[in-house]
């Protein structure tokens, strides 16, 4: 595989290097802790860390592995998304590789662990390797994407679909939540080549790939609650979002106005959500899977008020499911519910551009290929969806078979909570280097 690389000062970052060879269960573990905690102390907030896409957090991040991996005899180097691709010497770039790797962006106030646990594996797995001395059978790489978290400029998978040529010049024209500057600045900042990305021109090419396999905490309490340290992800879920649909209706006075002759966009909007929840249980108890989420709900600040009808009422609508039928199906009543609303209440509601991400099958080989190396290394595992998305739905949308490893994880994600234990961390790295050393 070939990489354009952007490698401008990086060196001036490297320390001078002395490798151990030996890396044991204890060494892991010494070294897993040291990198989740130099990695928190970079981008720590008020309550947990925030590392924004393409931002400084994220770079000073991407710059901290670079230079784990320099000190241990990884080759480093950027690609034309700035992502960080970190190879083991000598590989053969001419062969098809294996990718591994996760994120290292964050949501503001988020968790240390999600993206980057996938990352310090994929990192221990190479260096694991590395010191072995031994030659893999197909070459290996790991990459840290950029931009995976939707939270700073509304789309997310950034780094990935750039490599794909899946991004616009539209995308690019994103506004940060809080600087306002452009995604392209930010991107053309951190070195990525933005006129090609912006073209739609693939930095990538699927066949040059073959596979993607990525470690990850669940983001949600299956695993805990089963007891089961280690996971292999089947699926992951799509999702259709709409980031601010307006109602609007019409403003009065909360003592003047009998509710036949009223416009309340708040009740309308209730009325919407309170429906389409009984269409989510109604599809649930025909075993159809799908997850509803109004995330944001508001009325306007600036003239809301406890005596006043609310003339308007601003909320987020986000839906998932592992079949693309299931979304457009839901969708669908989302848009029926609407109307029929809109003429009973006298409102009328405004929905934006829906951004979709489509659900990603992982390969059958890769799942039963996880499944025994946690067998033959004695891990207790079970298979399960994925909720959340994944840059491994990206990959797998694109043709290269992808697998994910799921890590058990307390408290969720997205907050300063997660609670990974480290012991669970090591299990998953040791199948996923098992994994690595012997593709199906």
């Amino acid at each position: 595989m070939t990489y354009d690389c952007w490698t401008e000062g990086m060196n001036s970052k490297i320390k001078p290097f002395k490798i151990v060879q030996k890396f044991d269960e204890g060494a892991r573990k010494d070294f897993a802790k040291k990198m989740f905690s130099e990695l928190r102390e970079l981008s720590a907030d008020t309550v947990g860390v925030s590392r924004q896409s393409y931002g400084p957090g994220e770079q000073e991040a991407m710059e901290l592995i670079a230079r784990y991996a320099q000190e241990e005899g990884l080759e480093v180097a950027w690609d034309k998304a700035a992502n960080l691709v970190i190879s083991l010497p000598g590989n053969e770039q001419t062969k098809p590789s294996i990718l591994c790797g996760s994120h290292l962006d964050s949501v503001p106030h988020g968790g240390n662990f999600d993206g980057a646990a996938g990352v310090i594996a994929g990192l221990m797995a190479l260096i694991q390797i590395n010191r072995s001395g031994l030659d893999p059978v197909v070459p290996i790489k790991l990459i840290a994407l950029r931009g995976e978290e939707s939270a700073w400029f509304g789309l997310c998978y950034l780094g990935s679909y750039s490599l794909f040529g899946q991004m616009s010049a539209k995308d690019l024209d994103r506004k940060h939540r809080s600087s306002g500057r452009t995604l392209r600045e930010y991107m053309s900042e951190a070195g990525a080549d933005v006129d090609a990305i912006s073209q739609g021109r693939k930095l990538i090419v699927p066949k040059d790939i073959s596979a993607y396999v990525e470690l990850h905490i669940e983001q949600g309490p299956v695993m805990v609650a089963r007891d089961v340290p280690v996971g292999i992800v089947t699926g992951l879920r799509g999702n259709i979002r709409y980031n601010k649909v307006l109602c609007q209706g019409q403003a009065g006075h909360s003592g003047a106005v009998p509710r036949w002759l009223r416009h309340d966009a708040v009740l309308a909007t209730a009325d919407l959500l309170n429906r389409m929840d009984e269409h989510w249980r109604v599809l649930l108890e025909r075993g159809l899977d799908l997850v509803l989420t109004a995330g944001t709900l508001s009325t306007n600040p600036e003239t809301h008020g406890l005596t006043r009808i609310p003339g308007e009422c601003e909320f987020s609508l986000e839906f998932r499911s592992q079949s693309i039928e299931t979304l457009e199906a839901f969708d669908e009543l989302v848009r029926a519910e609407v109307r029929s609303i809109e003429k009973e209440r006298g409102v009328a509601f405004q929905f934006p551009v829906r951004d979709m991400t489509e659900p990603a099958i992982m390969d059958s080989q890769w799942i039963s290929h996880l499944s025994n190396s946690c067998k033959s290394l004695n891990i207790r595992h079970e298979t399960l969806p994925s909720g959340a998305g994944h840059d491994a739905a990206v990959f797998a949308n694109n043709g290269v078979p992808s697998a994910m490893i799921f890590i058990r994880n307390d408290h969720g994600s997205h907050n300063p909570k997660e609670a990974m234990e480290i012991d669970d961390f090591l299990r998953g790295v040791e199948v996923l280097h098992h994994a690595l050393q012997s593709p199906p």
